[in-house]
Formats: C-alpha cells, structure tokens, sequence
C-alpha cells in the first residue's frame, strides 16, 4: 500500500504488505520487503535493503513531541534486517534522525529520535541507541549493546555485547561490560580497516597516557597533545576529548 504522496524512484521493488506513507521518498535500487511499515517525512537513498517488520520514520518516543514535521534521512547501501526501529527527530533536538551510509543494523536493533550515525557502521541483533546519541564511522555495536542518552561512540571504536553505555567511548577504544569500561584498542578492527603497525602503536601509546597513568583527564589530555601531536590518529582522540560533555568512560 504507497500513499499517492510517496515519491519513489521506477525501480524501487517493494514487497507485499508493506506500508508505505506521504511524505516518503526512496531512491533507486532500493529494495523493501514484505510486512515494512514507512511513514513520512522519511528519505532513504540508493541501494538499500529493507527487510520484513522494519518500521522506519515512526514518530518519535518522546512525550515533548507535538506531532512535528520532522525528518529520519537514511543514506545509500545499508542493510535494515528484521524488526529495525527507527525514529524522526524531535523538534526540541536535531530535528532529524540521520543514519549514514553502508551500515549494517541486524534485527530488532533500536535508532532512537535525533541520532546521529556514520558510515560503515555494523550493530548486531538488539544493539539500542537512545535518543541524541552520535557513532563515527566503523564503529561496532555488539548485540544487546545499549547506549544512553546525548553519549557518543567514536570512530573505529568496538562495544561488547551486552555493554552498557552511559558515557562517551573514544575512538579506537574496545569497550565491554554491564556498566561497560575500556578494555584496550581495537587493533583487530584497526587492522581489518588497513592501519599501519606504526598508526597502531601509536594508537595504543595515547591509550596507555590516558587510561593506565592514572593522569587526571585534563592531565592526560595535554600529555597526549604535547607527545603525540604528529600522529593524526591521536589528534582525533584529543578532539574527541575536547568535545565531550558527558565524559569518557574511566
């Protein structure tokens, strides 16, 4: 069923029993399955797959919402498995719900009102983001892995099942556990994506400086700008640091 007012591209394939409403537009090559629930304002790009019981664009969980005109923008070439969540913005936050390209989000996987992913991004089954939350680019959720509110998760950063997030996660960082705490550096993602040894030493250096010198951060922060300023690695992590407003994991 496409509403009239939903705009999609001649070859988008769309299954029976879906629902599509006004305000949706889809873009070439995209594939949606059977059982899909679409309500608008909703854009999604090219090349995507939308599997069975997906309901993207709902209006937001959020008892401030009035029902606002607001926005969920997916990119191009991302998978949406099973039972994915994902909401629109609120008009108190963003206003829009942005996901990014080439992701991964396994079944039942929650993307909660005015989040904010990256690209090449892989969450496994029942991965949850509550609302305003942001995740760089190759980052991994494991499954049941649930972050809080306004937290971010760095680029390249990994998160075991089952962790509990209630603080920000640095980039390059493994993070595991119920509340989750940092584990080490990613170097089996780092690898997989092409980093040098020379990159991933010095990646492990800055994890050193700010977790195992026991250095108050605003300590740490400046150790890691003065001795390795040239890697631009460690300049993200710095940056990262800097822009925190809820605070790193300890």
């Amino acid at each position: 069923m496409v509403d009239p007012k939903a705009s999609l591209a001649e070859d988008v394939e769309v299954g029976p029993f879906t629902v599509i409403g006004p305000g949706v537009e889809i873009d070439s090559g995209t594939w949606v399955g059977p059982h899909a629930v679409l309500r608008g304002p909703l854009q999604i790009g090219r090349d995507n797959r939308i599997y069975q019981f997906a309901a993207l664009g709902e209006a937001p969980q959020h008892k401030g919402y009035k029902d606002e005109p607001t926005l969920l923008k997916i990119g191009h070439g991302n998978t949406i498995r099973e039972f994915v969540t994902c909401h629109r913005g609120t008009a108190q936050g963003r206003g829009e719900t942005r996901i990014g390209d080439n992701n991964w989000l396994m079944a039942y996987c929650h993307i909660a009102h005015d989040c904010s992913l990256g690209d090449n991004l892989l969450f496994a089954n029942s991965a949850s983001l509550a609302g305003h939350v942001d995740v760089g680019d190759n980052a991994t959720l494991g499954g049941f892995a649930l972050v809080h509110q306004f937290c971010r998760v760095g680029s390249y950063a990994f998160c075991g099942f089952g962790s509990g997030i209630n603080r920000d996660v640095p980039p390059f960082v493994t993070v595991s556990g119920q509340m989750a705490v940092p584990r080490g550096v990613n170097s089996v993602g780092l690898r997989r994506h092409g980093f040098s040894a020379e990159r991933i030493t010095a990646i492990k250096r800055a994890y050193k400086i700010l977790y195992r010198r026991g250095l108050r951060l605003e300590d740490a922060r400046d150790a890691l700008s003065d001795q390795l300023s040239d890697s631009a690695d460690v300049r993200q992590m710095v940056d990262f640091l800097d822009s925190s407003k809820r605070g790193l994991l300890r």
